[in-house]
């Protein structure tokens, strides 16, 4: 919530302009929020080029496969496997880092031709598992009988709960650093309060608790998808030697230190009354729970997309203070949220500051989330055009409805403070009433403390007289302090101000819940410009593959010089009008003066052809053939027939890919 203090006379006079700049300002601010997205994004690889490349038919084995990704990956020796068209493995099991983001596997000797299948599964630098697959042919394209799981890394059952707890660690950390940060710095008063209290050792709690469980499935969220393998105590200690592991270790050393934190928070700063002593601890617990703070976000910008990509150096303490500053302002919200609802003494001088640190907060989001924004899209067509910009397009529809909702609870805030002048009414009744409660409370607590020391001595009282029975006091106080809590309720409940406060608080706080959510389908998302870069090189790899046909014929029709080779070129390659041209070359790479040579075109998988082609000769052993009709794209059949003496004849097929 963007609530503001009431302005001074002084900015009264100086008319509505200052605040017209503070809410355009906020509308800027909060539009760079959500396009970084109000957590970390991810900058997941993506595989820009192999060699072969996607489709490619080679004449022979090459010696290994290259892959080329966006950015640098994790990957082991079963990260990358070859498999033969009997799906039997053809690498030697041994990856190797090449350089320039390039990894590469051996083959083993001795090859068949037919189509291999590579599949490969890897981690990004930014901690998320990347997996596909692609074939290449030797010699001619074949049936294969690989067949590759659909579940895609990441996915299924593991991905699923991977991501939810995804979601509680954000929704912690947002909830103890900006629940710590309102107290400090927004409402010391609060340390007392139960609610406030419970909503921070929440957030410790659940940031704590997930931690754990992201670390136990680590493992399968990046390798096998099976749920058992999160209590392999070896995946885990290969876990722990990652780069995410490390991190995650980190985040619950850090966390053991916060939880120290909150103990003297709600303990001794809670209980001091002295003002110097309350101050300097104040000042301590600012400095120690900042740096805590700090180190927690780092663990995430550390390890996921801020540590690689363009600018890793500027984007890693971007991502920390953006963190900070979604933290402070949606925590402290949340922490307002309950101290309206479930508190009795909010001063409006305490909704005033947070006013002072959300928009301080805001101001910090429109110059990171800028930052961000064009570092993870890049350009207009990936916000239009990729799911990352879309979801992105989403989070501005959201912020807008925020922003608005937040101006209504900025009057509100206004016009409790302007009656109140610097404190709500039922505020002030509150205080008066928890002050009776306490001084009841506290004589009840004596009485009774002299009564256990005290022999009982049986003593008649009067009706009308029950300071001498402690029993009869303390319910006296309980009574009393429910009456007044009763009183303090009415009060509260009665002011049309602060009921306002309290439901556009409430909107905000859901319109805040969906965003979270939106911002984990985020970090899960692959950014704009890496997937336009994927698409790119997809479609050029495409482009690769549906050029001019270039296959290599070998015959022999058995009699006298009957050997040699057909080299067939097809162009443009794909469905429709193509130019075709045969050269007949000897064993010696001369030409080959051959009586005859025709072919066919047959794409079984839809029941076409053959299609006969009969090209002309046009010089010693080369023969051409325009206007060559490919109905569609697909894996066809050709079979040349050559003819080298009146009886000596052959016809060899191969399989090709066109279009």
């Amino acid at each position: 919530m963007q609530t503001i203090a009431p302005r001074s006379r002084a900015v009264a006079r100086a008319g509505t302009a200052p605040r017209l700049w503070r809410l355009l300002l906020v509308l800027l601010a909060a539009t760079g929020v959500f396009l970084a997205g109000a957590g970390p994004t991810s900058a997941h690889a993506a595989l820009t080029g192999s060699d072969p490349k996607q489709g490619a038919v080679v004449d022979k084995a090459p010696d290994q496969v290259k892959l080329t990704f966006s950015e640098k990956v994790a990957m082991s020796d079963g990260s990358v496997r070859v498999l033969d068209p009997s799906g039997k493995r053809a690498d030697t099991r041994k990856t190797t880092d090449l350089g320039a983001n390039t990894y590469g596997v051996k083959l083993r000797p001795g090859l068949p031709d037919g189509t291999f299948t590579v599949a490969y599964q890897v981690v990004s630098a930014d901690s998320h598992p990347v997996a596909g697959a692609f074939t290449f042919s030797i010699g001619a394209p074949s049936d294969t009988k690989v067949a590759l799981p659909d579940q895609e890394a990441g996915g299924g059952l593991v991905g699923l709960l991977y991501d939810i707890v995804r979601y509680f660690s954000y929704a912690g950390f947002i909830l103890l650093v900006g629940g710590a940060a309102f107290v400090l710095g927004c409402w010391p008063r609060g340390a007392g309060a139960r609610p406030v209290q419970r909503i921070v050792t929440s957030g410790w709690v659940a940031l704590t608790a997930s931690t754990l469980i992201l670390l136990l499935l680590r493992a399968p969220y990046t390798g096998s998808g099976k749920l058992a393998d999160a209590f392999d105590m070896g995946k885990l200690g290969d876990v722990l030697n990652t780069k995410t592991g490390a991190a995650l270790v980190s985040r619950l050393l850090l966390l053991a230190a916060a939880a120290l934190f909150i103990a003297v928070l709600f303990g001794a700063y809670e209980k001091r009354e002295d003002p110097k002593e309350k101050k300097d601890l104040t000042f301590g617990l600012a400095i120690g729970g900042t740096v805590v703070a700090i180190g927690i976000a780092a663990t995430w910008a550390m390890a996921e997309h801020a540590s690689t990509g363009i600018q890793a150096g500027i984007a890693m303490p971007v991502d920390v203070l953006h963190l900070l500053a979604v933290s402070a302002w949606l925590g402290g919200l949340a922490t307002l949220l309950v101290a309206l609802f479930r508190t009795t003494a909010v001063d409006a001088s305490a909704v005033q500051r947070f006013s002072t640190v959300a928009f301080t907060s805001v101001v910090v989001l429109a110059a990171t989330g800028t930052y961000q924004s064009w570092r993870q899209v890049g350009s207009w067509s990936a916000l239009t055009g990729t799911s990352y910009g879309q979801l992105l397009l989403v989070k501005i529809g959201l912020v807008v409805v925020l922003v608005g909702v937040a101006s209504v609870s900025r009057r509100w805030t206004g016009r409790i403070a302007a009656e109140a002048g610097g404190m709500a009414p039922e505020s002030a009744a509150a205080v008066v009433v928890e002050q009776r409660a306490k001084q009841s409370a506290k004589q009840a607590s004596k009485q009774t403390a002299k009564t256990v020391q005290k022999k009982p001595v049986t003593v008649p009282a009067s009706s009308g007289d029950a300071g001498d029975d402690p029993k009869r006091s303390a319910q006296l106080a309980r009574q009393q302090a429910a009456m007044d809590s009763a009183r303090e309720k009415r009060v509260r409940d009665a002011d049309p101000h602060r009921s306002g406060l309290r439901r556009s608080v409430l909107t905000e706080a859901g319109i805040a819940v969906v965003l979270l959510a939106v911002t984990t389908i985020l970090t899960t998302t692959e950014p704009g410009r890496t997937e336009e870069e994927a698409a790119n090189a997809t479609a050029a790899a495409a482009t690769q593959r549906s050029g001019p046909l270039k296959l290599k014929v070998p015959f022999d029709t058995g009699g006298t010089d009957g050997k040699g080779a057909v080299q067939l070129d097809l162009d443009p390659g794909r469905g429709g009008s193509n130019t075709l041209h045969l050269y007949v070359k000897r064993p010696n790479g001369s030409a080959f003066d051959v009586p005859e040579v025709k072919l066919s075109f047959t794409l079984e998988s839809k029941d076409v052809g053959p299609l006969p082609v009969a090209p002309d000769r046009i010089a010693t052993g080369h023969w051409t053939a325009n206007g060559v009709q490919i109905p569609m794209a697909g894996k066809w059949k050709i079979a040349v027939t050559v003819r080298t003496s009146d009886i000596d004849q052959v016809t060899v097929k191969k399989n090709a890919q066109i279009g």
